[in-house]
């Protein structure tokens, strides 16, 4: 679309000239995340410094009738931050600041453009810890996180995203300021909307606020990488260690690929696997008390020795605990080294993995394409890897898309559903019908129509094309 010029000088004067730009270049680099090779560069590109500033923006972007994507770190995975309809690129990296971190309430108040991994050794340097921990945690933005509720290694114990907003300061599409709640741990005060706006991928509002709740830090952890001969049986394992009493911070799966991949692609990193391993578990158990903690290792060992596992490899450094965890969140960045791929975000209930996996190789061998699967398995939460390698790029077009449909109705089947932690966006939105029927379809459609009448708000993203 040509960029409306009386729209333009109007954003010059809400930001500043040096904060509007229409290059190419910038346009270009702000019209990508990390979803496949997708890009989808904006008219323009907008960088405020406040709420206010991004309220005159959508009252601007109202008038006009503008379609305006806010823009995060760009590291997510289902193409939320894509502008589909060009339109207003509302960049966020401007409000950076941790704000206030409360130590008597245990608190945290943080603008959106905060990078997760500072915010969690910001609070750990005050004895505290925000848990939830995305792989891309030294890049991706606190912002993002709520807009997607993120999860990551630690949900299993912890929870996930929605689990830490107390209260956000959110601007709506028609350009009013808002908070959505309380700083309360406790509130039954009407309908949730700090809920409702966690998880709405810049659909419903701009966060520019966010008040996380924290807790007191631990000061140990046993961290153990457990080598299984047969992938399912890994996958068995998951579910037996939770019914056997045991509830680890962090229980992760990956497939021999997984490991391989990024062994070659970090070669800093060093564990031996023996030809005959299929797949491993990476198991952390955490707590303030060491004998507990190495009590409850050892119930899991008595778990996994029902198993065909080789030598159980225990991490007794940070150094080594640190290796091991760079190798866990490095795999989809091996992986995406590799070769072209699709990444999907199933999620089923943690028992029905085995299913899962099993019937994702079958629907592989089905339409031709080699998948490899890592995840956060004690969630039942599995990322399915599709790779290109050789196929055609007519069978890559036509037939991969089939097969995607049937993983989603067999993670379904399993009562399941499409996304864990990445969200819809995109990419996976033509498969909510899967997930939902045309009732829960419009109801969340009719949400949205009420935030934002004009649909100018990150148009193009969950909602099917046609429902």
């Amino acid at each position: 679309m040509q960029f409306n010029p009386e729209a333009l000088q109007k954003l010059i004067r809400i930001v500043g000239e040096q904060f509007v730009f229409t290059d190419d270049e910038t346009r270009n680099h702000y019209g990508h995340d990390e979803t496949e090779d997708y890009v989808f560069p904006p008219s323009v590109v907008v960088k405020p410094a406040n709420a206010f500033e991004i309220s005159e923006i959508l009252k601007l972007a109202n008038d006009y009738k503008i379609p305006t994507t806010p823009i995060g770190a760009r590291t997510g995975l289902s193409g939320g931050a894509l502008s589909i309809y060009k339109g207003i690129g509302l960049s966020m990296e401007r409000l950076n600041k941790i704000i206030e971190i409360d130590e008597n309430n245990l608190q945290i108040t943080t603008e959106p453009a905060v990078i997760t991994q500072v915010l969690r050794e910001a609070v750990a340097e005050k004895g505290l810890f925000y848990p939830v921990d995305p792989s891309s945690q030294g890049s991706c933005w606190i912002g993002g996180n709520v807009a997607e509720n993120s999860g990551g290694a630690r949900a299993v114990k912890y929870g996930v995203t929605k689990d830490y907003v107390l209260n956000l300061e959110v601007v709506l599409p028609n350009g009013e300021i808002i908070w959505t709640g309380a700083n309360t741990l406790k509130n039954s005060t009407g309908y949730n909307l700090t809920q409702l706006m966690v998880g709405s991928e810049g659909t419903l509002g701009i966060i520019t606020k966010i008040v996380l709740k924290l807790l007191p830090q631990n000061s140990h952890s046993v961290l153990m990488l457990v080598p299984f001969y047969k992938a399912s049986q890994a996958c068995e394992a998951v579910s037996a260690i939770f019914r056997d009493g045991i509830v680890p911070s962090a229980l992760e799966f990956m497939e021999r690929d997984a490991i391989d991949w990024t062994l070659k692609y970090h070669d800093d990193i060093s564990v031996k696997v023996k030809d005959e391993v299929q797949a491993h578990l990476l198991i952390e158990v955490d707590g303030n008390y060491p004998d507990i903690l190495f009590s409850e290792a050892e119930k899991i060992m008595t778990v996994l020795e029902q198993f065909e596992i080789d030598e159980v490899l225990f991490a007794d450094t940070e150094d080594e605990k640190n290796a091991l965890w760079k190798m866990r969140r490095s795999v989809a960045e091996a992986v995406k080294s590799n070769s072209i791929y699709k990444e999907e975000d199933t999620v089923v209930p943690r028992y029905e993995l085995p299913k899962l996996l099993e019937g994702i190789k079958s629907i592989g061998n089905k339409y031709g394409f080699k998948s490899v699967c890592y995840g956060h398995a004690g969630d039942g939460n599995l990322h399915v890897n599709i790779i290109k390698s050789d196929m055609s790029d007519d069978n890559w077009l036509t037939q991969v898309p089939l097969g995607i449909r049937e993983i989603f109705e067999l993670t379904v089947g399993l009562k399941g559903t499409l996304s864990g932690e990445h969200g819809i966006g995109f990419v996976q939105k033509n498969y909510m019908d899967i997930a939902f029927t045309k009732t829960h379809l419009e109801l969340m459609e009719s949400i949205k129509r009420v935030f934002d009448p004009n649909n100018i708000l990150n148009p193009g993203k969950i909602f099917p094309d046609e429902l």
